[in-house]
């Protein structure tokens, strides 16, 4: 049985929309049909206080996607909505850290840097560095192939796409840990040792 942790992606736009309309049918209880007037005896025309309509009809449900199918993708006017939400919600977060501590300054903004900053540390961390002085260094050599082929995936599609500085920073770091990688795995190798397993997942 694989290791390998299964992930669902959930169409919450489906889920918005069934809470939309749950709110909107607890906002606006259905009104009590008035009885209609009696006609007068002589069978002239008669008022209708309340006459009943024939509801609308609902537009057709999209079929769900089969299981390990992805949901169809946002349209733009929803990827522009969400962008907009998460960015004032972001901002409100930023104003409450400066409000607590004024002394921290305004987020720099993220760039390609930062997410190659991100592999190369997630990398060597597997890879058992940062440990503090006398305790023994947890390994995840497999953790940090992944994390490193994951580079390397990142280095392919964004090949043509990048900066000159953008471009040297990937290969420079991609570099580094492949090398930390090599000389981690000879160690292993030398001292026969079996590859430690990954540390458990939390759940």
């Amino acid at each position: 049985m694989s290791d390998t942790p299964k992930f669902e992606v959930i169409d919450r736009r489906k889920i918005k929309a069934e809470e939309e309309q749950e709110n909107k049918q607890h906002q606006a209880p259905p009104a009590e049909a008035l009885p209609a007037a009696q006609p007068p005896s002589g069978g002239g025309p008669r008022l209708v206080v309340n006459e009943s309509k024939p509801a609308p009809a609902a537009p057709p449900e999209a079929a769900p996607p089969a299981e390990g199918e992805m949901p169809a993708p946002p349209t733009a006017e929803e990827s522009r909505e969400q962008k907009a939400a998460y960015d004032a919600s972001a901002q409100r977060l930023e104003d409450l850290v400066r409000a607590q501590n004024p002394a921290v300054g305004a987020q720099p903004p993220v760039n390609f840097e930062n997410l190659v900053q991100q592999f190369y540390i997630s990398a060597m961390v597997q890879m058992g560095a940062g440990t503090q002085e006398g305790q023994r260094p947890r390994v995840d050599i497999l953790g940090a192939r992944t994390t490193i082929d994951l580079r390397g995936v990142l280095a392919e599609k964004t090949r043509g796409n990048l900066t000159a500085a953008e471009d040297k920073t990937l290969q420079t770091v991609l570099f580094e840990v492949r090398m930390a990688f090599l000389e981690l795995t000879s160690m292993i190798s030398l001292q026969g040792m079996t590859p430690p397993p990954p540390p458990p997942t939390k759940r």
